[in-house]
């Protein structure tokens, strides 16, 4: 195997606050490019560890290297309709491309469906973000609807595509 997920941990915060002010990695995601300093990222982090109980923050990693090179979270997770928002970045561009991505949102969705009992996964991805979008559609996520200029980015308002996939909609990879 070339990649694993784990926890995100404290050393980790460098290397995403890195990501989050590059703003080719940012323009692939729903959120707006803003500079963030590392303390604002270490209060994000030490938040994240006040609140583990509705949030689940991964680490995509190199099997071989054991380097960090992404991250997937489950957020807002309710456990009594048993849903939570997925989202997916791998913030080292060397390794865009080359099954990184696809190996974390299966390895995520397992890990919802079959270690959580969680029953609907859901996400909003950029509309142009056609990568993205066959990935999701490629492990079984079904548009649900269209956000309609719903992200600013680079001066512009793009739509985004609202996605979800349902437990016995999954086949374990």
């Amino acid at each position: 195997m070339k990649y694993f997920i784990r926890e995100i941990c404290r050393d980790d915060i460098k290397y995403i606050n890195t990501w989050r002010n590059n703003r080719e990695v940012v323009d692939t995601l729903g959120s707006s490019f803003r500079y963030i300093n590392e303390e604002v990222d270490v209060g994000w982090f030490n938040s994240y560890l006040l609140n583990r109980s509705s949030s689940i923050r991964l680490a995509i990693c190199h099997a071989e290297s054991r380097a960090i090179i992404g991250a997937a979270y489950l957020l807002g997770i309710d456990w009594v309709n048993r849903s939570a928002e997925f989202s997916i970045w791998v913030g080292e561009k060397s390794y865009q491309g080359k099954g990184a991505g696809y190996f974390a949102v299966l390895a995520s969705l397992n890990h919802a469906f079959y270690d959580l009992n969680l029953n609907r996964i859901h996400l909003t991805v950029l509309s142009t973000n056609e990568r993205a979008i066959n990935l999701y559609k490629k492990v079984g996520f079904t548009e649900e609807g269209l956000l309609r200029s719903a992200a600013f980015k680079s001066g512009n308002y793009i739509d985004m595509l609202q996605m979800s996939i349902l437990s016995n909609e999954y086949k374990k990879i």
